[in-house]
């Protein structure tokens, strides 16, 4: 099953808020559900929320009631908005939508004709998706040696993407290839992509792993039980700087620390050539609830007057990372120089 999907008219998406207890399909008829989805984490995952968000402008042209052209683009350019919106540091988001609205034809005289080139141009990406995470997988798996133990951070699977996934692809595409892979699981907390969605995926492919908690991590790489370290990203800047699920910096440091090669698996897409360095990526803030509402034992673990901060994402320094990972290939420092051609590199 892919994790997002156009059927009867509709969006259709794996509720990943429901995983591992059940795995349930949600079903969307119109971009504000799309975009509340996309904030609550129903999908997550840059590429799976890029490929979300073009369906949901296929949604919005269909929900338009405009009959001209030039109506039907003010709606769409509402709804791109109101998408873009949804989760700002994921650059894969604002790509796709981007590359929605300059796929449509401003001297169309048909305003249906304009609708169904959005679906048309949203399934592209949804396909391309699918074969750049595979050509993505074979690069990395090339990394991977028999017997290597891996950390992971978050979920990087075919959850976060439409199918394969990207780190989380790597490790698969090894195992497929008949590597003995061992995973260490970083949970992922607060809302614990790791310990819910990455366990549930291995165990779909029969890859043996443990989860570990995040502050685990350092004491398995200076044990010297720990081969490489693989994460996704939800953007890359210029210089090789990574934006990620918070709790990477810290694992990439423990890793730089102990000699650990460090690999980012990335789709070009999420390569963002316009910010020069990582302090040029937004960061978005949660709720603090999803800290304060952990319980332990049944019961909530926090103060009830506690306060919290919850940054959903860190950056990782380009220089504690050994390689970045694409769908053209991997990418060597010095980033700055080499980001460049492998994100403009034909396929």
């Amino acid at each position: 099953m892919q994790t997002v999907f156009w059927e009867d008219q509709q969006l259709k998406m794996i509720d990943q808020r429901r995983l591992p207890a059940s795995l349930e399909v949600a079903t969307f008829d119109r971009y504000e559900e799309v975009a509340q989805a996309i904030r609550s984490m129903v999908v997550r995952g840059a590429p799976a929320i890029g490929v979300a968000a073009a369906f949901g402008l296929a949604l919005a042209a269909r929900q338009s009631t405009a009959s001209s052209p030039a109506e039907l683009l003010q709606d769409l350019q509402a709804a791109a908005n109101l998408l873009k919106a949804a989760r700002p540091t994921a650059v894969n988001l604002a790509w796709a939508v981007d590359r929605i609205l300059r796929s449509i034809d401003s001297t169309a005289s048909n305003a249906d004709a304009i609708r169904q080139s959005i679906l048309d141009e949203a399934q592209r990406i949804a396909d391309e998706d699918m074969e750049v995470n595979r050509r993505m997988a074979q690069h990395g798996a090339a990394l991977i040696e028999d017997g290597d133990t891996i950390i992971h951070h978050c979920n990087t699977g075919a959850l976060a993407a439409v199918d394969w996934g990207t780190a989380l692809g790597v490790i698969r595409m090894a195992h497929e290839q008949g590597k003995r892979v061992h995973v260490l699981v970083d949970e992922t907390r607060p809302r614990l992509q790791g310990a819910r969605l990455t366990a549930w995926e291995l165990e779909q492919y029969g890859i043996p792993y443990e989860i570990i908690s995040d502050n685990m991590a350092g004491y398995f790489l200076r044990s010297g039980k720990v081969q490489k370290v693989l994460f996704g990203a939800d953007r890359v800047a210029a210089n090789g700087d990574v934006a990620n699920k918070i709790g990477t910096y810290m694992l990439a440091l423990a890793a730089w620390d102990n000699h650990i090669p460090v690999y980012s698996v990335v789709p070009t897409s999420t390569i963002d050539l316009s910010l020069q360095d990582g302090s040029q990526i937004p960061i978005e803030e949660r709720d603090p609830q999803e800290v304060l509402g952990i319980q332990f034992q049944g019961e909530r673990v926090v103060p009830a007057n506690a306060r919290a901060r919850n940054p959903a994402f860190d950056v990782t320094p380009h220089h504690l990372i050994t390689a970045i990972v694409t769908e053209n290939g991997v990418v060597y420092p010095p980033f700055r120089s080499n980001l460049p051609k492998y994100v403009h590199r034909a396929a």
